[in-house]
């Protein structure tokens, strides 16, 4: 375990954790959590394609000097576990590999493991908040699991069968399961969640009554979040991480709207900068 001092209101524990799966395989993870006693809500952290990389476990501290419990399972476990791919073309190349030997049963087994864990540190109330990859994960489990607030991230491939984590059905099929609520992040740019992918998304939530919020940001590509790649994006970054904050404290603090019911759509798709 570590402990390092942040920038924000908490200072912060990080460790390395291990769980059982349902299907008895053992799935390592990183957490890391406010230093200072009681109870915080807590948010499960799909990652990118490249693993629980440097910066997924910068996104769980991030979260965790806000307040919240924040848990990255490895949801590359059973072929390769705790790998950290580079962000290059071999490191893509073998991430896709490993992206379609990942199943829909075996994400959703991997994430309600991680939500079983953060409620056994006494964490009442659970979001999610999936990258790339994940956030097709996030949104994926938000059909299926108890899940307060959701962010999606640029998730790709939600609308198709392209992959493993889309079939039988197209993820987005699924939407009606939703009973929290959602906020996709994407940008105009962004080559992996294209326009028809975008508009797809908003006609399937506002459908299927869900709250949610739809923010598109102009010349921005896929990945913006990440300091680490060159589409990252300091403006959408940062106006990102508010809207984060915004709906993280609205629906997982204790005095948050309450979960598992629909209210119908804030006000449909935003697209804003």
């Amino acid at each position: 375990m570590t402990t390092r001092p942040s920038p924000a209101s908490h200072r912060i524990l990080t460790e390395s954790v291990e769980m059982t799966v349902a299907d008895g395989s053992r799935m390592g993870g990183f957490l890391a959590r406010p230093a200072g006693p009681g109870r915080f809500p807590g948010v499960v952290v799909a990652m990118e394609l490249f693993g629980v990389s440097a910066h997924v476990r910068d996104v769980c501290e991030r979260l965790a000097a806000d307040g919240y419990v924040a848990l990255a399972p490895d949801l590359y476990h059973r072929d390769a576990p705790m790998i950290e791919l580079p962000h290059d073309a071999a490191g893509r190349e073998r991430g896709f590999e490993l992206l379609h030997r990942m199943t829909r049963d075996h994400a959703l087994a991997d994430v309600r493991a991680a939500v079983d864990h953060l409620r056994t540190r006494g964490c009442a109330r659970v979001g999610m908040a999936g990258l790339s990859v994940g956030g097709h994960v996030a949104y994926l489990a938000a059909t299926r699991l108890d899940l307060a607030a959701v962010i999606v991230a640029y998730g790709g491939w939600i609308p198709g069968t392209d992959i493993p984590l889309g079939r039988p059905e197209p993820t987005l099929a699924l939407t009606p399961g939703i009973t929290g609520r959602v906020l996709v992040l994407v940008g105009a740019e962004d080559h992996v969640v294209p326009p028809d992918h975008r508009r797809a998304i908003a006609d399937a939530l506002r459908a299927a009554a869900v709250r949610h919020e739809i923010v598109e940001y102009p010349g921005v590509g896929h990945g913006f979040l990440c300091d680490r790649r060159d589409t990252f994006d300091a403006a959408a970054a940062g106006d990102a991480w508010r809207r984060v904050r915004e709906l993280l404290a609205a629906e997982l603090a204790e005095h948050g709207s309450k979960h598992g019911s629909k209210h119908g759509s804030d006000e449909g798709p935003v697209r804003s900068r």
